[in-house]
């Protein structure tokens, strides 16, 4: 099973919930944690602390990453680090993101 066909079904759960988004934990391990989140058009993860070391890799759609002073946008195949300070993240587009978090 690859990470797209995953996703696809992340997604027509993410389209059924109310919340507009569905996860799915990849990878926990004792220093690295991995999900996979599923977002629909529209849907906004309200503005959160980053966990610590961590990255965002969009697998499908487009994401705006929002802090107070700078936004990232990330696209489908792109990775970039998680701002460390607080931030909130949109989905322009149905999207697959994986966040990878580094677990003290």
């Amino acid at each position: 099973m690859t990470l797209l066909t995953i996703g696809a079904g992340q997604l027509d759960e993410a389209r059924l919930s109310s919340a507009g988004r569905a996860s799915r934990t990849l990878h926990s391990g004792s220093r690295l944690r991995q999900t996979l989140i599923a977002l629909t058009a529209g849907t906004r993860m309200n503005e959160h602390q980053s966990p610590g070391d961590a990255t965002v890799h969009c697998l499908q759609g487009h994401v705006t990453l929002r802090t107070r002073d700078r936004v990232i946008a990330v696209g489908a195949g792109q990775l970039v680090d998680a701002p460390p300070e607080r931030h909130d993240v949109l989905a322009d587009e149905d999207s697959l993101i994986i966040l990878t978090v580094g677990v003290v």
